[in-house]
């Protein structure tokens, strides 16, 4: 118990919001290392989920492909990318834009597929585009399992990123592994509850969005307007 209490001391505490080991910077460094990764295994999973979810080609390779992602030890690849690019952040960077692929690749193409084929019949009976239909049917309908995929991709590199440290000076693991060194047990536990806090904050936000991305027929439980996305009449 006596551990909680000075982690407690340690959040609380003045000095550590100060100078260049300040909590504050750690945890914008933190949330900005985490935002940027996200990015980057966004632009590489969301079109390529979106292909595979509008013509259902590839389902079979995306999913081993994601499975083997999922499998591999992320200190075992962090380290790896390290001793090829250096230390620094690239390796970090790599490796758990790697590890964030699998979760916002799965969210895209299920999002696409648990659309009621009917409708997209119904879009392309009404003449029209392949094109259009993704854009104005298929991406707006899957929007809440592509968040739900974001979501669990932020969390995992959240969680991740605190082994940033291993390799570089950077963000809240930076706390853990320091306190490990000097067996400073308050900085650690201390650090470990600012990642925890962290991973909250995000997750409420994203179950926000997931929610407010629901298109408005769908949520109301109406059939939607295919062309304008709002509630048809009946």
């Amino acid at each position: 118990m006596n551990f909680f209490a000075d982690a407690l001391q340690w959040l609380i505490d003045p000095v550590n919001y100060v100078g260049s080991n300040a909590i504050g910077l750690r945890l914008v460094e933190h949330l900005g290392f985490t935002l940027l990764t996200l990015v980057f295994a966004s632009v590489i999973a969301i079109p390529l989920g979106f292909l595979i979810g509008h013509t259902g080609r590839g389902r079979g390779v995306a999913v081993a492909t994601s499975g083997a992602f999922r499998a591999i030890p992320t200190l075992g690849l962090l380290t790896l990318v390290a001793l090829s690019v250096g230390i620094g952040l690239t390796a970090p960077y790599v490796a758990l834009t790697v590890l964030a692929i699998p979760p916002i690749l799965a969210g895209a193409y299920a999002g696409f597929e648990a659309i009621d084929r009917t409708i997209i019949d119904s879009a392309r009976s009404m003449g029209m585009s392949e094109g259009q239909i993704v854009r104005k049917v298929e991406i707006p309908l899957s929007l809440p399992l592509l968040i739900g995929g974001l979501r669990s991709a932020t969390l995992q590199i959240v969680a991740t990123a605190t082994l940033a440290a291993y390799i570089a000076d950077f963000g809240l693991g930076r706390y853990l592994f320091a306190g490990l060194k000097t067996r400073d047990y308050a900085e650690m536990l201390g650090g470990s509850v600012l990642v925890i806090l962290l991973a909250l904050a995000l997750e409420g936000l994203f179950t926000i969005m997931q929610k407010l991305v629901v298109p408005r027929g769908v949520a109301a439980g109406q059939p939607t307007d295919i062309r304008s996305g709002s509630p048809s009449a009946r």
